[in-house]
């Protein structure tokens, strides 16, 4: 049963580190479907860990922004997360209502997940690290960090809570 375990984890490992495409993964939208990131080849993805009260919770309004200017070049995915602060109570459902009602969010929201430590998403395990990105390595540290991956499915680059969505940092990429 050892040698099982063992090889079972080795495999499962092996399969972690060769597997670089973010193409690979999927998530489950904040309704509830399967969404397959294969569907967003040859656009660029923006990846947004949000939550409802936070401080830079106004950044839903800018991320709404970026979405109707950028739309056609960037899909963006806000990504519900409960894990700084508790700032991210609510159920889908009222994550949801939330985001229409105070900023008319119309971008692609998953449900809820965990963006690091042990239940740690596996599109964030890629964004964060480097055997899997080829890129490098990076942590999430607060609400609304943003990760910007190519319409190739490269890794482009990782921006703090601080970055506003709307920056020249973000846009010059998206032009």
């Amino acid at each position: 049963m050892k040698a099982f375990v063992i090889i079972f984890s080795i495999l499962t490992f092996t399969a972690m580190s060769q597997s670089s495409s973010i193409y690979d993964y999927s998530f489950k939208s904040i309704d509830g479907e399967n969404i397959s990131l294969k569907q967003f080849k040859g656009k660029k993805i923006l990846f947004v860990n949000v939550a409802s009260k936070c401080g830079f919770t106004g950044q839903y309004e800018q991320l709404q922004d970026l979405h109707e200017q950028f739309g056609e070049k960037v899909t963006l995915i806000g990504f519900p997360c409960d894990q700084f602060g508790r700032q991210e109570p609510g159920s889908e459902s009222e994550i949801k209502a939330f985001c229409q009602k105070n900023y008319g969010v119309e971008f692609l929201m998953a449900s809820k997940i965990d963006v690091k430590g042990g239940g740690q998403h596996p599109i964030y395990k890629w964004l964060t690290h480097s055997e899997l990105n080829k890129v490098g390595d990076s942590k999430v540290a607060w609400n609304f960090t943003k990760y910007l991956v190519g319409e190739n499915g490269t890794f482009i680059s990782q921006y703090s809570s601080r970055v506003n969505p709307l920056s020249e940092e973000i846009t010059n990429q998206l032009k």
